[in-house]
């Protein structure tokens, strides 16, 4: 029996969908790296997918910053510029406190099974000893299953893209940081929070979590 993929909801994904999902994760966690050229054949064949999937994947990457497609030239990957961090902070300080008071209030018994199991997960961060890429796999399920918990579309849309952009930059210096594991168990506090249903104490360490993040990134520069 074929295995068909689903999102964290249970939903059959396209293959567009499917290719969307694969190509921004590669590129977030720089295993395509900044400046490198796209070959959709490449991808395809890697993907085990169409050209057509691919390209509907690279025109939405494009438009979340993640691609860049210069005329005569091609399509690469987008540069990370550390210039980018105060822009992406100044977004995520307003949104990420909005997104965690409301999944603490809208979050459904499903979502808090999610969130438990993400709860658990963390807490073993530091007996299983992972190293810097499992690290921040786990930070963006974390963050993924906290803005799908608030039931808003678009408020979801924009916060994965900016979480996606501030991942990259993490990427980036993530050699120069010294308590990665700290910085990604912050989320245990705030997971509890938004399940007991605390919009207000979600908001505040959603904010604090930002405000760190940024401080860690400019101290490891």
């Amino acid at each position: 029996m074929q295995h068909v993929a689903t999102d964290p909801r249970g939903e059959e994904l396209s293959l567009a969908e499917r290719a969307y999902r694969a190509i921004r994760d590669r590129l977030v966690m720089l295993e395509i790296r900044p400046g490198a050229p796209i070959n959709e054949d490449q991808l395809a064949q890697s993907l085990g997918v169409g050209r057509t999937p691919v390209r509907e994947a690279l025109k939405r990457l494009q438009y979340e910053r993640l691609i860049t497609t210069y005329p005569r030239r091609g399509t690469f990957a987008t540069d990370v510029n550390i210039t980018d961090l105060a822009h992406i902070s100044e977004v995520r300080q307003e949104l990420e406190p909005l997104a965690a008071a409301q999944a603490a209030r809208r979050a459904t018994a499903t979502d808090r099974v999610t969130l438990t199991a993400v709860r658990r997960e963390l807490e073993s961060v530091d007996s299983r000893r992972r190293d810097a890429d499992e690290l921040m796999r786990l930070d963006l399920h974390v963050h993924r299953a906290i803005y799908a918990a608030t039931h808003n579309p678009y408020l979801e849309d924009t916060l994965v893209r900016h979480d996606n952009l501030a991942t990259r930059i993490w990427c980036l210096f993530v050699e120069r940081m010294s308590d990665m594991a700290g910085h990604v168990e912050e989320h245990g506090p705030l997971i509890e929070a938004i399940i007991a249903g605390d919009p207000d104490k979600a908001a505040q360490l959603a904010r604090d979590h930002v405000e760190g993040f940024e401080r860690a990134i400019r101290a490891a520069i």
